[in-house]
């Protein structure tokens, strides 16, 4: 599933193409995603200017003089920069036309969504809920440290939890902990000031890197101009079961937790 690199690359490769433009068009092939796009949604935004781009965990948001679209990429989705007139391929279910360019999900899986979401979009019921977001200056030692008080779950089961900092899934996950040094089972509210410190670092340091690497080449991911990422060359732990550590040597180790594979280094994370 592409993830909060891969998602804010996105943002970033689509913005000049479609910042300051107004939406002249929509061709939806399928409107079966995750949720239905609307029956209505030409009628909805075309004629819109899209007034700025912003990227709220892993969902992006055309902000509009009327709303907002709002787009998710699911667990396969792709969006990139056509022209007009471009021939649709198998899974290219919706297009959103800037006059002579377009802008092309593709979702082999449908998970994605498509939808309009009148005035704020913040609270929408998709994003009301969100937690804070791992890049801004409110994730901290501080915020973490109060927020892993009471909670006996694993630090990992945490850190992956959208209502409390959002979009670090499991790949960016794994490689923080191994980063901070933290097992990714220690239980949340045992961990000291000093070690969600390093953790909240970590994360910001890995996503950052994960970021300026153009993301990680998932089976279904690609950029806005059909480049792929090249951070899992850079992969510490993940998807590295029985390899060697790179820092210590020690084979690499995978455990199950809350239905996802979790890669770790014993010696190097406590």
């Amino acid at each position: 599933m592409p993830e909060l690199p891969e998602v804010e690359i996105t943002r970033r490769g689509i913005e000049p193409f479609v910042l300051g433009k107004t939406i002249t068009g929509v061709a939806v092939r399928n409107p079966n995603l995750r949720q239905r796009v609307p029956r209505n949604i030409a009628r909805l935004v075309v004629g819109q200017r899209v007034k700025r781009l912003r990227r709220r965990g892993k969902y992006i948001l055309f902000e509009c003089d009327a709303g907002s679209l709002i787009v998710h990429l699911g667990m396969s989705g792709s969006l990139r920069v056509i022209e007009v007139p471009s021939a649709p391929r198998k899974h290219d279910h919706v297009d959103l036309v800037f006059g002579r360019s377009a802008l092309r999900l593709r979702d082999p899986r449908r998970f994605g969504l498509v939808l309009w979401s009148r005035g704020d979009a913040s609270r929408h019921p998709l994003l009301a809920r969100l937690g804070i977001e791992p890049l801004s200056e409110e994730f901290s030692a501080e915020f973490l440290h109060r927020v892993t008080r009471g909670r006996h779950v694993g630090i990992k089961q945490l850190l992956m939890n959208a209502a409390v900092v959002v979009g670090v899934g499991n790949i960016y996950a794994n490689e923080s902990l191994f980063k901070a040094g933290v097992h990714p089972r220690a239980r949340a509210d045992r961990l000291s000031r000093e070690r969600c410190a390093r953790l909240v670092t970590a994360v910001k340091e890995t996503l950052v890197a994960a970021i300026a690497a153009g993301g990680s080449s998932l089976r279904d991911f690609v950029h806005s101009d059909g480049s792929s990422g090249y951070f899992q060359q850079h992969y510490y732990v993940y998807d590295r079961a029985t390899l060697p550590c790179r820092v210590c040597g020690a084979g690499i180790r995978v455990t199950r937790l809350g239905q996802r594979s979790s890669f770790y280094c014993s010696a190097c994370q406590r």
